[in-house]
């Protein structure tokens, strides 16, 4: 009875967890058609200021990684390449990767690891400092209040991380070809032929999803942290964990479409 019981104990949580959290999409997906009609409603202070913390913040990080992905990628490529004489075409490889690929999951990551869980840890010490329920009493919803600002700030900052990673990592790619005698007027036509509009548009697209699902698992995991010793803790763990695991699976189910669809 003992492995029985501990099997439908687990599969109630689950089935708690997973009510808890469709209750929570759904209010985020109200309190979000409710500021579309009314926007009067929504806290722009708040907005400014986690947008502030996700973008501004994060533009020098974003900018050192990207130059040092593309500088990495350059390396290991023109070793290979160098041998048939067409290192150039590094400038075509960076391109189509970062554009569509790395720079929205790179981007993506950075951001669960600084704004996901500070999202996280803001609203799990509301929590355990009793402010959500004090918001409750008064009538004010929290997920209006303190969820769609962060989220909104999340999703409108990773396009802009995207771009400055995604630059920065050309510019490393084009110093280590001009190391390589490759003139860095060549390497930017070969960046030109090779990107078009759709290959950004779509990156651009996949970074605003991953910072919606950022920006929710963020706040999700602080509105459900523990009033214990270690629960902002966990719920910051829990945020950087589940936002990177949505990341990848997203991007996968992406990537299987894309294909489908010969994109």
């Amino acid at each position: 009875m003992g492995f029985f019981e501990s099997v439908g104990r687990k599969a109630h949580e689950r089935r708690k967890a997973f009510a808890v959290a469709m209750a929570f999409l759904g209010e985020s997906a109200a309190a979000a058609v409710s500021a579309i009609f009314h926007p009067r409603r929504f806290r722009f202070g708040d907005f400014a200021l986690a947008f502030q913390h996700a973008a501004y913040d994060g533009l020098a990080i974003a900018a050192g990684i990207g130059l040092l992905l593309g500088m990495i990628l350059a390396f290991q490529s023109a070793a290979a390449l160098q041998m048939f004489g067409v290192e150039v075409y590094v400038a075509d490889m960076l391109a189509i990767g970062l554009f569509r690929e790395l720079g929205p999951i790179v981007t993506a990551i950075i951001l669960a690891g600084r704004s996901g869980s500070a999202f996280a840890a803001e609203i799990g010490t509301m929590k355990v400092d009793e402010e959500l329920d004090a918001l409750a009493t008064m009538g004010l919803p929290p997920v209006r209040f303190l969820v769609l600002p962060r989220v909104a700030a999340a999703v409108m900052a990773m396009p802009i991380l995207t771009i400055v990673l995604e630059l920065a990592g050309l510019a490393g790619g084009a110093l280590v070809l001009r190391l390589m005698k490759v003139p860095p007027v060549v390497f930017w036509q070969h960046v030109e032929a090779t990107s078009s509009v759709f290959m950004i548009s779509f990156g651009l697209a996949k970074s605003c999803l991953f910072g919606l699902l950022v920006g929710m698992i963020g706040c999700f995991e602080g509105m459900r942290t523990k009033a214990t010793s270690d629960g902002v803790g966990s719920a910051a763990t829990s945020a950087v964990v589940g936002g990177i695991v949505a990341i990848a699976a997203s991007d996968g189910i992406l990537a299987v479409l894309c294909y489908l669809w010969n994109l």
